[in-house]
Order: C-alpha cells, then structure tokens, then sequence
C-alpha cells in the first residue's frame, strides 16, 4: 500500500503546497503538480500516477473536463475531485465522469487521507 504516487492539480500554489503538506506526513509519494486541466491530462500520461487530485475550477480546462480527458486516455484512473462548498451540480457531474470521490475545501487532513486510502485500496 506504501509509496503510493500522487498527482496534485491545483491552479492555486498554496492549494498544493497544503495538499502536499497533508500527504508528507504519509507514505504516499507526490509524483508531481500541474496547475490547470491541460496541465494536468499531459503530466498525468507523463508521470501515470496512482491518484490524481485535481481541483474542479481551473483557467484553460477545467477539472471536469480534464477528468473526461484522463478517464478517456485510462479509464482505470483514480481521481478525486477537490471542490468548494456549493458545488454539489458539479461534483456528480465528476462523480458521473468517472471521479471517484471528492473533498471539500477548506480542506480537513484526516478526509483527504481517509478518501485517498479508500480509493487506492
């Protein structure tokens, strides 16, 4: 279950700095970080992570449609989507595109572990 890998896609840098924050205190590795939706689907086939958390609102492409981009490349892909409160229209349509679960900012550390490791079970 150790070493894990970890593709963090977030456009905002304190996003990912908290996120890769949460995981150090883990054995999941993080494999890289991109930082909008096209971004995200190249360093994904790049880097073939073993979890993508990917953030829904995003300049360029947005996490949606970079979910259906990954989902279409490698529709074994684990994907959590991060949201804001009150995007619930949102999140099913990730859910329905193949994410797996979802978190919701502000992030509390204790879900973002526990959905990470129910994921990559």
């Amino acid at each position: 279950m150790s070493n894990m890998s970890i593709l963090i896609v977030d456009d905002a840098t304190f996003m990912r700095s908290l996120l890769k924050d949460i995981f150090s205190k883990t054995s999941y590795v993080i494999a890289g970080e991109a930082v909008n939706g096209v971004d995200a689907v190249s360093k994904y086939k790049e880097l073939k992570p073993d979890l993508v958390l990917m953030d829904i609102t995003m300049p360029e492409k947005n996490g949606i449609e970079a979910l259906k981009d990954i989902m279409a490349f490698d529709p074994t892909a684990r994907v959590i989507m991060c949201s804001a409160m009150g995007q619930q229209t949102i999140v099913l349509e990730a859910i329905r595109s193949g994410a797996k679960d979802f978190v919701v900012k502000p992030f509390q550390p204790e879900r973002v572990i526990e959905a990470a490791q129910k994921v990559l079970v």
